[in-house]
């Protein structure tokens, strides 16, 4: 045992504060959670229903390929490094990660309507001026440079507004930056001024840079929340800025690499990791958290939770036929953010055309995100994100192959989609479009293994609701980009984390979630706000 360790024993054993938490699911954010509390001296039960921790982040091993299942684009490592901060331990020690720069490669078909009738290639580097010089090459002119520079300024300033009133606190809704923002002061004013709020992404975007494929590729710094850019708040344009700042970085060993660090922590710290115990409810007793039921019968008792589980669904079905999920339900206008339809194709073969991350991009976006969030069907001609990590990681695949990983998103399940159905021909369509947009030729004919993962797919193995993959819409000009808030008013004890909780989907976002909850709670408890409702043996 290290000194870190006995001092977390210690804390946990001879602070009056300290409280037994149970944190249902162990996604990203569960396991954030778990180890920030347990470094803070709490004891910590971590439930998972499924046979691994991590959530998404699971892995698919087979015949000597290896996928990782879920995320594959790691952005923001401080978020990270601040949870092993909280334990005192260096990230580094745990995870090996590499910088991939170029960032993204994005393919576009050839388009006689818009004068680009030839398929084209471009580079995202973190480099402004290395950037500006691809867009003078790509575009022929000055105006797409000058236009993403000043872009990149206006996401800095967004960065900014949601670093100070956003991030790493619990927030649900705008009163609750102002109470964090304080008197309603002229700076306060000039941030919110600042949010653009009533805009969207998509026109931000395009008041910068309107060339339609350098706009395309802007609006997929919010591909992370799974949303359309036409209906997302223009404050999400932030997230431009935060990944040229940080930069785009590969975990070695994938992406399930995080989670099998963290879990490493969560055990030298002390967690509880029960996996395979699947959590039916979560008990209440005068309107206070007082243990969870597993599917087995047992009763937990406990302190608090984090629910890691979906918002809605924590609501919907843990807390069914209380006072708090029929309010939920009433005040509910939260809808799913998309699905997606992911095929990992074990090849035999490479192509050097792709780098480590790519965007084959659809011909139209509007109709793309129109048939998605607005028609619920698949588009017919989808944006297809396909990651090759064999250019980064060769052991993914047997010598000379590739562990192909591609998404393209779907509306979420829907009454009538039948995807064991859908699949098939869905699957042409998008091995046509990897063919026709990105010069994949015989990609068919160098499949070795395939797997797939659909919404339906998604919704049983994750507990996701309605098979989203990134929680829930951030759609609203004005108040799209919130999320119910961590720190829940209406349960005492109750805590959520996650992607359908503040401040949304994406890895740094989840974890940074995992963060906050543990925070509030520790707050909580430290200022005797939480009553013992279990037992802290």
């Amino acid at each position: 045992m290290t000194a870190t360790e006995s001092h977390s024993n210690t804390t946990r054993s001879e602070s009056p504060s300290a409280k037994h938490v149970v944190v249902v699911g162990g996604g990203l954010a569960g396991l954030s959670s778990a180890c920030v509390l347990a470094a803070r001296g709490h004891q910590v039960t971590l439930c998972d229903k499924n046979d691994w921790v991590g959530g998404k982040a699971a892995v698919l091993s087979t015949e000597g390929y290896r996928f990782d299942m879920g995320p594959t684009i790691l952005t923001l490592p401080s978020v990270l490094r601040r949870v092993f901060a909280e334990a005192d331990r260096d990230m580094d020690d745990y995870l090996t990660l590499l910088p991939l720069d170029p960032q993204w490669r994005c393919f576009f078909e050839g388009n006689p309507e818009s004068g680009t009738p030839d398929n084209t290639v471009l580079d995202l580097v973190a480099d402004m001026d290395a950037m500006k010089q691809h867009l003078r090459e790509f575009t022929g002119g000055e105006a797409a440079s000058a236009g993403y520079e000043k872009f990149i300024e206006v996401s800095k300033q967004l960065h900014g507004v949601s670093d100070r009133f956003f991030f790493w606190r619990s927030i649900g809704g705008l009163a609750d930056t102002m109470e964090v923002g304080g008197a309603f002061s002229a700076a306060v004013l000039k941030d919110v001024m600042s949010l653009r709020m009533g805009r969207s992404v998509a026109s931000v975007v395009r008041s910068h840079v309107p060339e339609p494929r350098v706009s395309q590729m802007m609006d997929h710094f919010t591909q992370y929340v799974g949303s359309s850019p036409y209906a997302s708040p223009a404050v999400l344009c932030g997230i431009a800025h935060m990944q040229t700042e940080e930069g785009i970085w590969y975990p070695l060993g994938g992406t399930r690499a995080v989670p099998e660090a963290l879990s490493r922590l969560a055990g030298e710290l002390g967690v509880d990791i029960r996996t395979g115990t699947d959590i039916l409810r979560i008990e209440t007793s005068g309107g206070a958290v007082s243990g969870v039921t597993t599917a087995g019968g047992e009763t937990i008792a406990c302190d608090a939770v984090v629910s890691n589980c979906d918002a809605v669904r924590t609501y919907r079905e843990l807390l069914e036929g209380t006072d708090a999920s029929a309010n939920f339900e009433k005040k509910n206008h939260h809808e799913a953010a998309c699905s997606g339809v992911v095929l990992y194709l074990g090849l035999n073969r490479r192509y050097e055309q792709l780098l480590h991350h790519n965007f084959i991009f659809s011909q139209d976006p509007e109709e793309e995100f129109d048939y998605i969030y607005k028609k619920g069907q698949p588009a017919p001609d989808p944006t297809a994100y396909v990651c090759a990590p064999t250019i980064s990681e060769p052991e993914v695949a047997p010598a000379g192959g590739e562990a192909l990983y591609i998404l393209v998103h779907t509306p979420y399940l829907r009454s009538g989609h039948d995807w064991k159905a859908m699949l098939p021909d869905y699957r042409n369509v998008i091995l046509d479009k990897l063919e026709r947009t990105a010069g994949m030729d015989g990609i068919r004919d160098a499949i070795v293994t395939e797997d797939s993962l659909t919404p339906e797919g998604i919704h049983n193995r994750y507990r996701v609701l309605n098979g989203a993959i990134y929680g829930l819409a951030s759609h609203g000009k004005f108040t799209g980009a919130f999320k119910p808030g961590n720190r829940r008013k209406d349960v005492r004890g109750l805590y959520l984390a996650g992607g359908a909780a503040h401040p949304g989907p994406g890895m740094p976002m989840v974890l940074m979630s995992g963060w906050i909850a543990a925070d509030v709670l520790d707050q909580d408890a430290r200022g005797g706000k939480l009553a013992t409702a279990g037992s802290t043996a």
